[in-house]
């Protein structure tokens, strides 16, 4: 018994190393050896960072510690959109006050005449003209969300203001100056508020300015 089960061993192998030189003989080849992809230990498909899909060699980046491409400049996106300017805009102010509201409302829209698209973001420059002087205004502190400006297109911002319910003459607003954000040439227009601000203690501004996209009541 011992011997015949040497003897079907024996010829298991021998059938094996048959088989395998016919397979070898078929294809021409011979023995092959281990592909190289199976003797690395974490390298991604596509070269790129393991688990990244090898975006960084999509979008030109050399790897880890190379120098990639800046972000946010891969497919998607639209690419940098130069800042709308004074010139390109036209803007105009109206009363926006709603009935019963305690304090005014003026909302300021700007048009983009320029011929192409335009980014614009944060918020003007406002300042009343008025009989006793120049008067800034404050700004809300609200988040001014950045924007593209299509051409044709328009966006608005509110200023707010006290109503002068003193009965007494008040100070005068004779303008207003409108200044668009990240430019420095400003933009005078009538002011369509009321005609008077109460008189008010102190050296504070009563008007605010909002963030351009965010019109304020009656907007």
């Amino acid at each position: 018994m011992r011997a015949y089960k040497l003897t079907f061993a024996a010829l298991a192998v021998t059938a094996g190393l048959s088989l395998t030189a016919c397979q070898s003989d078929v294809d021409g080849k011979g023995p092959s050896s281990p592909s190289p992809a199976s003797t690395g230990s974490s390298a991604s498909p596509s070269g790129g960072v393991p688990g990244s899909g090898g975006s960084a060699n999509r979008s030109g980046g050399k790897g880890a510690g190379g120098k990639g491409t800046t972000a946010g400049t891969g497919s998607g996106t639209t690419g940098k959109v130069a800042r709308c300017r004074t010139d390109e805009l036209e803007i105009t102010a109206k009363d926006g006050t709603i009935d019963g509201d305690p304090d005014g409302t003026v909302t300021v829209r700007l048009k983009n005449r320029g011929g192409r698209d335009c980014a614009i973001s944060g918020y003007a420059g406002v300042d009343l003209k008025t009989d006793s002087g120049s008067l800034s205004a404050k700004r809300t502190g609200e988040h001014a969300n950045p924007a593209v400006l299509k051409n044709g297109a328009s966006t608005a911002f509110g200023i707010n203001y006290p109503l002068n319910k003193s009965g007494g003459s008040g100070v005068r607003v004779t303008g207003l100056l409108v200044t668009p954000p990240n430019e420095t040439k400003t933009v005078a227009l009538a002011w369509p508020g009321a005609a008077t601000l109460p008189v008010t203690d102190g050296t504070g501004t009563p008007v605010k300015v909002g963030p351009v996209g965010n019109a304020g009541q009656g907007g």
